[in-house]
């Protein structure tokens, strides 16, 4: 009796297991702004011992109407989804078992050995892109982020990049701007990814300076500049985050020259800015870390709160391609915020780029910790019509990171 008795307990047991293929998971937003598809992330592992997955199995995900909410898993093993809830209020979610629908890539990147090792990623409203080795090996100075301003929600930077790295189109150039100069460079206008064929393009100007918000040193009150990344590894490629880490060379800070900075960059879909978390080895002592935004000549548009936590500017109006706007955002308040312009020898140096100084925000990097912070862009041709309405999505930002979306299974 008793070993039927067991006998019958195992296959409760087991029937209850297979059966527990669905979970509650409810979001709540305690802040008073309504969060629209924001990412939220829960632990994949918990999510497994909960619904006790087979390692083949799958999962869906349902909002309230029973409709499928695009997931990723990512690098680290969260489980990420865009949640939509009202101010002051929460919304339930539903995990079970089931074949996903398919999802369309939107956040995704990657190196680019033939174009100097630039790695280039992009979202549904944004792009970006930092250099490599290869740049650096040429002697050009740029130490900042590079702005993609684009207008589709499709991805478009490596097809931009092929169009214009194409060894045919490359050659057939070469070859008229010897015979036929204006069809050289007509056919260059129709590749190159610095003019707009109707989704975008490359016109912000990085040059020797932090660009689209970089973070470097401050020593005797200088910037010590972070050059191009020695080695880059993509962690996740979509389709809804694109995270990349990259490793720099040693810096030489206060006479030590064996201080190498980490960086772990991730863009979201939806978002205009990305996620950066860096570190140093072997810092000694605390040392100020000033995050920048290059101001270039023709626009003092700016806004910067030490206490919220952002600093934002609008680049110089162009004519034909439009406005960029720009900002770097903190989770927690900056000790300073504060412009500071190029003088003498160093202004000398940036003036073919236009560039005339950074608003800086000044934090304190302490020894083996990691340093998060927000960094990216808007353009007036894509969901920003004015400045007034970037420092809005801004200064709306910095409120949600400091109060994020929570999201608890039950």
């Amino acid at each position: 009796m008793k070993k039927a008795f067991y006998l019958c307990l195992a296959v409760l047991t087991a029937v209850s297991c297979s059966a527990n293929k669905t979970v509650s998971v409810t979001v709540t937003n305690s802040s008073a702004i309504n969060r629209e598809k924001e990412m939220v992330e829960l632990s994949m592992k918990e999510v497994n011992n909960k619904i006790h997955l087979a390692d083949t199995a799958q999962v869906v995900i349902l909002d309230k109407n029973g409709q499928q909410v695009p997931y990723q898993i990512t690098y680290d093993e969260k489980l990420i989804f865009p949640a939509s809830v009202k101010a002051k209020s929460s919304e339930d979610y539903i995990i079970q078992s089931g074949i996903p629908a398919i999802v369309n890539t939107v956040s995704c990147g990657k190196q680019y050995p033939e174009r100097v090792d630039d790695v280039a990623w992009e979202n549904d409203r944004i792009a970006f892109r930092t250099y490599g080795p290869a740049l650096q090996a040429t002697g050009e100075k740029a130490y900042g982020y590079d702005i993609w301003v684009k207008n589709s929600e499709e991805p478009v930077v490596e097809a931009r990049y092929d169009m214009e790295l194409n060894d045919s189109t490359v050659a057939k150039i070469a070859h008229l701007t010897k015979t036929d100069p204006a069809a050289a460079k007509a056919l260059r206008d129709c590749t190159t990814y610095h003019v707009d064929h109707g989704n975008g393009l490359d016109f912000y100007k990085v040059g020797p300076t932090l660009g689209a918000g970089t973070s470097a040193f401050l020593v005797d009150g200088k910037i010590v500049y972070p050059y191009c990344y020695a080695t880059q590894e993509v962690l996740d490629n979509g389709p809804l985050r694109f995270t990349v880490k990259l490793v720099y060379n040693p810096l030489t800070i206060k006479g030590d020259a064996s201080i190498v900075e980490t960086r772990v960059i991730s863009l979201d879909a939806g978002s205009q800015l990305n996620k950066a978390v860096i570190s140093f080895t072997k810092t000694k002592e605390s040392l100020p870390l000033a995050t920048g935004i290059v101001l270039h000549k023709g626009s003092n548009d700016y806004v910067m709160s030490a206490k919220k936590g952002y600093i934002a500017y609008a680049d110089p109006k162009d004519s034909v391609n439009g406005q960029i706007f720009v900002a770097a955002v903190f989770p927690a308040n900056v000790k300073e915020t504060k412009v500071v312009p190029f003088l003498g020898a160093e202004a000398s140096s940036k003036i073919k780029d236009d560039a005339i100084g950074h608003v800086l925000a000044i934090s304190d990097y302490e020894p083996g910790s990691a340093f998060t912070y927000y960094f990216g862009a808007g353009w007036s041709k894509w969901g920003f019509k004015t400045s007034a309405e970037w420092y809005k999505y801004v200064d709306e930002y910095a409120q949600k990171i400091r109060t994020p979306l929570t999201a608890k299974i039950k």
